[in-house]
């Protein structure tokens, strides 16, 4: 009597795995929950425990970026270990945390204003007569991918008239680090958009360094920690890393987010009625359909996982959102649900978070509470402006991506609300 070979691993590069990956996560985590992935030449690690175990342990580092994004945007400060890692986190946790923040709240909220205003307004004068008293729009497209790159540059003090050139920049940015066939037009464009941002930031830099603004670039230049300042290219590549780190990921959260609670009508109209519940909302996103679904780190001892050895010097791609839908960790992981009592709330943006969207540990997102703040904007004028929002006929939002995932397109109908 023969016996059915077991199952193949699922492959993170598949067609199947890149149409709907959860199902195939939860085959790794259950069968294969430490797998060697030979196409990448990586170890895949799927549950929460392991993933977030491997970020508070020095066993774990972030040297990989060294080839994996210092190539693009320069050396930053995700790659820094130990007191060069906590001299940069002190010299930008200021102004991302706090006070600082605040700050910055003018900016944020002016910008997600004018977006919002202008798709209400588009939606009266340019998009679809027939349902022009209706309202119709592409969330992504009109608002999403431009906010928090709009956001980033305000902040920056730097020329509004530059926002395209930014919002152009980040799109080639992202294309490189999705370019997983290696497609050399566009290894090409994120090549001179490198030396373009180089030749942009360095004047400006320099020019910066004996100014007295109060913009975020300014305060940068000026910064010291125990006599050490920021190089000019060190802040260059912050700037680089903020159009992907601080653009993509709001950018992709804010329409995930909507997506979420317009598939949920009833959590839907919770959230519009009792505003104290759209912290539920972003928290329960990162974790349910979080914009960063694969984050890499490298071994820097063997390490012993579920009877695997994992050799010093491996790749390992830690998988965020495996381990935020891990069962062993949340019941009905699933599920979307702002109500869910195995999620805490009150910590889910910071470093106590009992989530991995952020990291934890010491490379824990330093942008974590401004992700939450223009979410937080976001969410809320979407609210105010747009009654009984919904998809039009025949729409069905749909996810791509593997290493950040979102919704490319997000079309809406909504009544919008009339002027006061």
């Amino acid at each position: 009597m023969s016996t059915a070979e077991p199952a193949s691993p699922p492959d993170i590069l598949s067609a199947d795995y890149l149409a709907d990956p959860y199902p195939l996560q939860r085959v790794l985590r259950d069968e294969h929950p430490v797998l060697f992935h030979e196409a990448t030449q990586s170890y895949l690690i799927s549950r929460f425990e392991d993933v977030a175990g491997a970020f508070k342990s020095p066993a774990f580092s972030s040297r990989n970026y060294e080839w994996q994004l210092e190539p693009l945007h320069g050396r930053t400060i995700l790659q820094m270990e130990g007191t060069e890692h906590s001299r940069h986190r002190a010299l930008l946790n200021p102004f991302f945390r706090g006070k600082g923040l605040e700050k910055f709240m003018p900016v944020i909220m002016d910008n997600a204003v004018g977006l919002i205003n202008g798709i209400v307004q588009r939606a009266g004068d340019d998009l679809m007569a027939e349902i022009a008293p209706r309202g119709r729009t592409d969330l992504v497209a009109d608002f999403t991918t431009w906010f928090p790159i709009n956001v980033m540059v305000d902040m920056l003090g730097l020329p509004k008239s530059d926002h395209d050139r930014f919002h152009r920049w980040y799109e080639s940015i992202m294309a490189s680090l999705n370019n997983l066939v290696g497609d050399p037009e566009v290894t090409a464009a994120a090549e001179a958009t490198k030396a373009e941002l180089r030749d942009y930031m360095m004047p400006i830099i320099e020019e910066r360094r004996t100014g007295d603004g109060e913009d975020l670039l300014s305060r940068l230049c000026r910064a010291e920690v125990d006599g050490h300042q920021m190089s000019d290219e060190e802040i260059k590549a912050f700037v680089s890393l903020l159009l992907v780190a601080g653009g993509e990921t709001t950018d992709k959260a804010v329409a995930s987010m909507v997506r979420n609670l317009i598939d949920n009508p009833e959590q839907l109209e919770a959230v519009r009625k009792d505003r104290s519940l759209v912290n539920n909302a972003i928290a329960e996103t990162l974790r349910h359909s979080g914009p960063v679904h694969m984050i890499m780190r490298q071994t820097e001892q063997d390490v012993e996982l579920h009877g695997t050895t994992v050799p010093s010097g491996s790749t390992c791609i830690m998988m965020l959102s495996s381990a935020n839908r891990d069962e062993r960790q949340f019941a009905d992981p699933e599920k979307f649900d702002i109500f869910r009592d195995d999620l805490d709330v009150a910590k889910a943006f910071s470093g106590a978070a009992n989530h991995v969207q952020f990291i934890l540990g010491r490379h824990f997102c330093v942008g974590s509470l401004l992700a939450q703040t223009e979410m937080t904007i976001a969410l809320n004028l979407v609210l105010d402006n747009m009654e009984n929002l919904r998809y039009p006929d025949g729409f069905t939002s749909r996810e791509d991506g593997l290493y950040s995932r979102g919704i490319p397109e997000l079309l809406v109908e909504f009544d919008p609300v009339p002027a006061a």
